[in-house]
């Protein structure tokens, strides 16, 4: 029987360590990837403690809600960048690198929370029209910065596997 016709149980083996791990059967398939899920949640709360490291650096440096601002278009202005070395164009091909800077240090360095705790703040203060332009410039900011990082890098590496 071809391995394409073959049920689950009895299905194709993989490249897992122990020939018996039949990938198919969900709790074998868990198994297997253990060791690298292991890997990624590492490196993932490695990056977060650097990025809310940074993040709260800077809060104590510049304490102000257009420190958060900053903090958040810096970040979407990186992730821009890192998706398109990592994903789109695979300037960046190891495999742990998109889950420690984009998930981790990127994730733990933007924050939506604190965005949103400084829009509260602003509407206790008794300031709707700064709450609403903060709330409107950093989702503008933040998703302009998306795209000049990523169109930006694009071009970049463009150029460069273009040559001289």
């Amino acid at each position: 029987m071809s391995s394409h016709a073959c049920p689950p149980s009895q299905g194709p083996r993989s490249e897992a360590s122990e020939p018996d791990v039949d990938l198919y059967v969900p709790a074998r398939r868990i198994a297997a990837e253990e060791p690298r899920t292991r890997k990624v949640v590492a490196v993932v709360a490695a990056g977060g403690a650097i990025g809310a490291s940074a993040r709260y650096g800077i809060s104590l440096l510049w304490p102000s809600v257009w420190a958060t601002f900053a903090v958040n278009v810096l970040g979407c202005l990186l992730i821009g960048v890192l998706m398109v070395l990592v994903g789109e164009r695979g300037v960046v091909t190891r495999p742990l690198v998109r889950p420690f800077l984009g998930v981790g240090v990127l994730g733990g360095f933007t924050t939506f929370s604190t965005y949103a705790l400084d829009f509260a703040r602003l509407l206790e203060l008794h300031r709707p029209g700064a709450a609403s332009a903060y709330a409107a410039a950093t989702l503008s900011a933040a998703l302009g910065a998306v795209w000049l990082g990523a169109s930006v890098t694009r071009r970049l590496v463009d150029r460069r596997e273009a040559g001289p």
